[in-house]
């Protein structure tokens, strides 16, 4: 074998092995880039699963917050419609002990989750929810002050129910469902 053939089958043998390993460097690398990708795609599907789930979490305590306030709202009237009737007088007032500590509950709870252009709407809701509550009660317990009228009580109720609806509307927009609106709400 002369020289030439020398090189010429060294030059074969280099160019096979490179050949191979580009194969394999190949493979690796494609295999590497699919690993990336999936890991990716999982990343991503995490996400999405953590979006859904603060969702409905944000969505569950809407409706807590939501249903809570009209109980508490109904009770208040209920108690209103009481005044002077001691036959119903001690369940009425039960009643409005109970959904006044149940909005109380969900409101606490509502504080940690909800953002603050809704909880602007459920803290001005909640104080005067207590404000129509303590004159309801004092007209209860016979210890008016200046301004406690059952008129003054009703038209505090009324203006309630129209912050919870505005609260409601902020409520349906954040979780999206502001478009479902026929554009009208429904009164209480």
């Amino acid at each position: 074998m002369d020289g030439g053939d020398i090189a010429g089958a060294t030059g074969s043998v280099l160019v096979a092995v490179v050949g191979v390993v580009g194969t394999l460097l190949s493979a690796l690398l494609t295999q590497r880039a699919a690993d990336r990708s999936r890991r990716r795609e999982l990343e991503h599907a995490g996400r999405a699963k953590e979006r859904r789930r603060h969702t409905q979490e944000l969505r569950s305590c809407y409706v807590a917050l939501n249903t809570a306030a009209r109980q508490y709202l109904a009770a208040l009237t209920d108690q209103l419609h009481a005044l002077g009737r001691d036959a119903e007088a001690l369940v009425v007032r039960q009643r409005l002990a109970e959904a006044r500590d149940q909005y109380r509950d969900v409101y606490a709870e509502a504080q940690m989750r909800v953002p603050d252009r809704v909880l602007a709407l459920a803290g001005d809701l909640s104080r005067e929810l207590g404000v129509v509550y303590g004159m309801v009660r004092r007209l209860d317990e016979g210890a008016a002050r200046t301004g406690d009228a059952p008129d003054a009580v009703r038209a505090g109720i009324d203006a309630q129910w129209n912050r919870l609806r505005r609260m409601r509307r902020e409520m349906r927009a954040d979780l999206g469902a502001s478009g479902v609106d026929s554009g009208r709400e429904q009164g209480s």
